[in-house]
């Protein structure tokens, strides 16, 4: 293995808070092959072609029959296959080029929660935790879409805390089926879907099994009834029910990996939804962005083009600054995926484990960038409907749709508040089990802040020398708010959901600030300064952008705890770690929405 492949394999989730990570370690955008391009670009022609012209029909489509239909015309693709290894009927994708076809068929609107129900929460149970005879079974028909897929978790009662379900499985006399009793809702697919991935608790001898257990459910057994679709905010085009099992029979073979290890499937799952939703949301969110540039060049007030005005520009570049820097981290995790996966296999470690486990390495990441990417997605769109103005409030125009739409990210896969308490709680379990030292660089700030600053020392003149120094005392404001937390607090850190909250807003901005660098960084050593220009722009922009929101968040925690002499180190300490040279961000700004304007289009 060579120096650099070993410098990749040897990244750990989380680690970039207490590492420093160098460019040569993370892939970027422009490396994606020829090959890549054309798969994406197959995604978005689809799109344009069979989905776009139809959006109002499926948002007012009477039965599902329409998108399921889409989905036929998808399979018939391979959009349906792209993670699905050869041998079972699919294409065999590396992760990052399956991230790059979420992203691609991401502006579909609600054909886009159908295509990423199927192929993600609906096939991967299987993929993953299927024994050969389910693969061989279920993949292939779901990789060509003749068989579609539903993930049956949610309940009335049991949203974001999944094991607490009631759904119930008890073993028939016989001993050859389960019968299945309960209620699932929110079901996407739910309408067409031919097979549910359903979670139950198993129920023998009058004790119920505290975890659950994940059944394969064919939608043609016995004791299946569901709701009409519901009437939604948005997605409307979504066939989304309320699903009931009454004593639906399913045969024992049909149990999903081990009794009791349902919860497990559903969250290491749901650590991919949340990567492949940041990519998705990253392609509505260009679409939205080039609607809007589009719009800005063409309507006309006083006599020019709102364009040119100054308050428009600064609304199309601060969109393409948070896009860029969505786009910039989701690839960065979804490299760091693929390089654990290959470095596992090469150990002998199966297929599917590998897999799993260098997703769970990087669950810190995937919950950082669905958070990320569903907010920019939200600010992108909100932002559309102000600079369509009159027009971005009415039905008849695209950011009706595409505001609506949006929403729903930030509550699926998780809600963004429940992916904030895990970004922190998965980086303190991690730090408590030796995985991962924050306690030492926590307690080495602790002391910096009591010493006398040094004011002497000269960087070394390298490209972003003195923007990877900002970054450092980002991470030190971290390591210091919540050091003195942990200690604080100990083990009732976790009541403090408000803290935990600005904790994570510090770490996501430091990881989405650093990746931008890096890829700039990484970008300028392929194709020179000049190519880059406006890149470096957006770095210095989304960098001064990180301080400003580590200060707050930092400020907020500081004073939800401290008090006397340790609130005014700590302001002082954060003071100290928050300081960024001031520059013209302004016209930086006008630079980037100038290119922007005059190609009419997203370009970066």
């Amino acid at each position: 293995m060579a120096v650099a492949e070993a410098n990749k394999t040897s990244i750990r989730g989380g680690e970039f808070l207490i590492k420093e990570t160098q460019a040569s370690q993370i892939f970027i955008p422009e490396e994606f092959t020829e090959e890549q391009r054309m798969i994406a670009d197959t995604c978005r022609d689809f799109l344009a072609k069979e989905v776009w012209p139809k959006l109002d029909e499926i948002d007012h489509a009477k039965s599902p029959d329409l998108i399921s239909g889409l989905m036929d015309k998808a399979g018939e693709l391979g959009l349906l296959g792209t993670v699905v290894p050869e041998e079972y009927g699919g294409f065999g994708m590396n992760f990052n080029t399956s991230m790059l076809v979420a992203e691609a068929t991401g502006a579909g609107n609600s054909f886009s929660v159908a295509l990423s129900a199927h192929t993600g929460i609906g096939t991967l149970p299987i993929l993953y935790y299927g024994n050969e005879e389910q693969k061989l079974k279920y993949l292939p028909k779901l990789a060509t879409g003749e068989w579609k897929a539903a993930y049956c978790l949610t309940e009335p009662d049991s949203g974001s805390d999944a094991n607490s379900a009631k759904t119930k499985a008890k073993l028939t006399s016989d001993g050859t089926h389960y019968a299945i009793n309960g209620q699932k809702m929110w079901i996407t697919n739910g309408g067409f879907a031919d097979v549910f991935i359903v979670f139950a608790k198993i129920e023998e001898n009058g004790q119920t099994d505290k975890n659950l257990t994940a059944f394969i459910i064919e939608s043609s057994t016995e004791g299946i009834t569901m709701n009409e679709p519901e009437h939604k905010m948005g997605i409307k085009g979504s066939d989304t029910r309320q699903i009931f099992f009454n004593d639906c029979l399913v045969p024992v073979e049909n149990m999903l990996s081990e009794r009791g290890n349902g919860f497990k499937i559903a969250v290491n799952i749901l650590n991919i939804g949340r990567i492949k939703l940041a990519a998705a949301a990253l392609g509505g969110a260009k679409r939205v962005a080039e609607q809007a540039i589009n719009y800005a060049n063409e309507r006309k007030q006083f006599g020019t083009s709102i364009a040119q005005f100054g308050a428009i520009k600064h609304k199309l570049a601060e969109m393409a600054v948070s896009m860029y820097a969505t786009e910039s981290a989701s690839y960065r995790v979804g490299q760091h995926i693929d390089d654990l996966i290959e470095a596992f296999q090469a150990k002998g470690m199966a297929d599917s484990e590998a897999k799993l486990k260098a997703l769970e390495e990087f669950a810190i990441e995937c919950a950082i960038m669905k958070v990320h990417g569903s907010e920019v997605l939200d600010f992108v769109v909100d932002e559309g409907v102000q600079i369509y103005g009159g027009m971005g409030f009415s039905a008849d125009a695209p950011m009706d749709r595409a505001y609506r739409d949006s929403r729903i990210n930030r509550i699926f896969e998780g809600t963004n508040e429940i992916n904030r308490l895990l970004v922190v709680d998965m980086l303190l379990k991690r730090a408590m089990k030796g995985q991962l030292d924050l306690m030492g660089p926590a307690a080495a700030v602790g002391k910096e802040i009591m010493s006398i600053p040094d004011f002497g020392a000269e960087e070394e003149e390298t490209l972003f020398a003195k923007e990877k120094k900002v970054l450092k005392n980002l991470k030190k404001a971290v390591l210091m708010v919540s050091g003195a937390a942990v200690q604080k607090f100990m083990m009732k850190l976790s009541e403090e959901q408000e803290i935990i909250m600005n904790l994570a807003d510090m770490v996501i901005e430091i990881y989405v600030a650093e990746s931008v660098l890096l890829r700039v960084e990484k970008s300028i050593e392929l194709l020179g300064e000049e190519a880059n220009a406006l890149q470096r722009d957006i770095a210095a922009i989304y960098l001064n952008r990180a301080v400003e929101k580590v200060n707050s968040a930092g400020k907020s925690a500081i004073t939800s705890f401290a008090e006397s002499d340790e609130l005014s180190v700590m302001l002082m300490g954060l003071k100290r770690f928050t300081k960024i040279e001031p520059s013209n961000l302004k016209n930086a700004r006008r630079r980037i929405a100038d290119e922007l304007i005059s190609k009419n289009a997203y370009v970066f």
